[in-house]
């Protein structure tokens, strides 16, 4: 498909929509991924045309107790409107975090009701929380009664194929002053196994009248619009689909991507921006996921003796030199016709 017939198809995903008083320049999100979707991440991805950017989860009680990396995970600098994700059990903190969170530039909250992850449905957070929807919309209520700015819901279809409780949840939490809420097409019990459910997402379609944004398995510009089709949404969310190239979301909203020569600079540039902000041994640690995965999208025939160089090496310059070297189109040449 030519950039321009992806313009014309998909020119819904480029208009832009509302979430109470802000206003999202156009409909398609990059989805909050814990070690994933830190600053560096979500700065890459909205200059490349993201429609909205979501932190990671952020520890209700651990930002409030100043544990941890909840600060680091908080900022959102030269992204706007900046949208923090908040998770927790506990109406009190969850409402104290809210205010933390407004009050250090947050322009809207979203409360994390979908996570699957055993360490978090362990402790009664995440997507456990549909296992009680009165507690979580206790959470809910909290929530959006601390702040000013507007809250969301993010959250799956329900914890498994016999408790399907989003529909039930969503309309109550729009209720409650929920101003938008996002499904992901999946229970919690089936993780990220087979596909998403994108016409389960209609249910929720119908039970609210809030803007509604579909999740799970949107990789391209036709996943895109068959979940619009099909789940009768007013946006699409990516997650897993960006890994490895945090631009690919606003592509899907008709943005430019980066050319091959451009790549191997911005992977150089994102690693050297997780190194600044984690401090050399905790960002080689982060960055080295986000490596792989460029390396298995753009350089998936590179050696597997050099890529274990890389992941292994704590030279950032040595790092840098051979994710160029490796990116480059080059390098990419050459391994061809060596094949």
């Amino acid at each position: 498909m030519c950039p321009k017939d992806h313009h014309l198809r998909f020119q819904d995903l480029a208009k832009p929509f509302q979430i109470g008083p802000v206003a999202i320049r156009n409909r398609v999100a990059l989805a909050p991924m814990s070690g994933v979707t830190d600053l560096p991440f979500r700065q890459l991805a909205w200059r490349f045309g993201a429609g909205l950017v979501v932190t990671e989860m952020v520890a209700s009680r651990e930002l409030v107790m100043n544990r941890g990396e909840s600060w680091a995970r908080l900022k959102g600098t030269g992204i706007a409107p900046h949208m923090v994700q908040l998770a927790g059990r506990e109406a009190h903190w969850m409402a104290e975090a809210a205010k933390i969170a407004a009050d250090n530039g947050a322009d809207i909250i979203d409360i994390n009701m979908g996570c699957p992850a055993k360490k978090v449905t362990g402790g009664y957070s995440g997507s456990a929380l549909m296992r009680d929807p009165d507690h979580a919309l206790s959470l809910v209520e909290a929530t959006v009664n601390a702040v000013k700015v507007p809250v969301t819901l993010k959250m799956r279809l329900g914890w498994d194929e016999n408790s399907i409780n989003a529909p039930e949840i969503a309309r109550r939490a729009e209720d409650a002053g929920i101003r938008l809420v996002t499904i992901h097409g999946r229970t919690r019990m089936q993780f990220y196994e087979g596909r998403a459910d994108w016409d389960a997402i209609r249910l929720v379609r119908d039970a609210v009248s809030i803007p509604l944004v579909a999740n799970g398995d949107v990789e391209s510009p036709e996943d895109a619009a068959d979940i619009l089709k099909r789940s009768g949404a007013d946006a699409v969310m990516v997650g897993r689909g960006a890994q490895g190239r945090p631009w690919h979301v606003g592509w899907l909203a008709g943005h430019a991507a980066p050319s091959q020569d451009e790549v191997a600079g911005l992977v150089v540039e994102h690693y050297e921006a997780m190194l600044a902000l984690y401090g050399r041994e905790a960002g080689l640690r982060h960055a080295r996921k986000h490596l792989g995965w460029y390396l298995d999208r753009f350089a998936p025939d590179l050696p597997v003796e050099e890529k274990a160089a890389i992941m292994i090496s704590k030279d950032p310059a040595d790092v840098s030199r051979r994710m160029i070297a490796a990116l480059s189109r080059e390098a990419f040449v050459a391994r061809k016709e060596a094949a």
